[in-house]
């Protein structure tokens, strides 16, 4: 946590069970992941929460990681600079999260800019990050590097058209959910109050 002293009481019971949702194995994962998609000239960062937030903090590999999904000429991002001034890094992790909205990903999986820089909640980092994953893998565009078993591919839309006829017949049948002949009955049971016949 970037300048802040520690939490006390029920802000830092708040801030442990974000921190507890935190994964070292998707950590893993996504690192495995975004070195293979951006490609040479990124190093692997050592294991942990904050070594994480500190790898992505700049928003270099961010923007390099979204402007991969994309063709050649078509990157969201144009200009991709290494910079020390803090608002020009946070600047480029939103250009990011605008771009990763843009690509397809949900507005609920997006992190906040504040969460990665200051590390408040990484878990929710690894949420982008692992939708991004999925949203790639789904498009199916061969632009995703990795391995298909890393995320989880998303449900497509499946329409499907039936002509009026079909339309008619399915109309005429009555649903197993409406009832019908066969199936559970109250045959045999006895009324209120009658004693249990025991033999």
């Amino acid at each position: 946590m970037a300048n802040r002293g520690p939490s006390y009481g029920l802000s830092r019971e708040v801030q442990e069970k974000i921190d507890q949702k935190y994964a070292l194995d998707l950590e893993a994962k996504l690192v495995d992941w975004v070195i293979l998609q951006v490609g040479g000239g990124i190093e692997r960062p050592e294991p942990g929460r904050l070594n994480f937030q500190s790898w992505l903090k700049d928003g270099i590999i961010l923007c390099r990681l979204i402007n991969s999904l994309y063709p050649p000429g078509q990157e969201p991002i144009k200009k991709i600079t290494e910079t020390k001034m803090v608002f020009k890094q946070m600047e480029k992790i939103s250009q990011f999260l605008q771009a990763a909205e843009a690509y397809g990903v949900v507005t609920g999986d997006l992190f906040q800019t504040v969460d990665l820089w200051e590390g408040k909640d990484m878990a929710a980092v690894q949420r982008t990050l692992s939708a991004l994953g999925s949203m790639a893998l789904t498009k199916d565009d061969g632009l995703y590097h990795g391995e298909p078993d890393w995320f989880h591919r998303k449900a497509q839309e499946n329409r499907r058209e039936f002509s009026e006829e079909q339309l008619r017949q399915g109309r005429s049948l009555i649903g197993m959910q409406m009832g019908g002949k066969s199936g559970a009955s109250q045959s045999g049971t006895r009324g209120y109050g009658m004693p249990r016949q025991i033999m």
